[in-house]
């Protein structure tokens, strides 16, 4: 996915409306095994989450990235 595709997508969308909606399509135990961040598996919850991808790029990256695929017309 290019990076324009990649901003359309994420354009005027919150991290907490990303991750709440990839939650919900995948649910936590699908969503750790996607992306492998400890914060998925281990206790998960929203607010740790957030708090964690804030503060990490490159899963942030990832996140996102997943998102749009999610968001991506087939």
């Amino acid at each position: 996915m290019t990076d324009k595709k990649r901003r359309q997508h994420l354009n005027g969308v919150t991290l907490e409306t990303i991750l709440n909606e990839l939650v919900a399509y995948y649910g936590w135990h699908e969503l750790s095994e996607l992306v492998k961040i400890r914060c998925f598996y281990n206790d998960p919850s929203i607010k740790s989450s957030l708090m964690f991808l804030r503060k990490t790029p490159w899963a942030r990256t990832e996140v996102e990235m997943l998102y749009c695929s999610l968001k991506e017309p087939d």
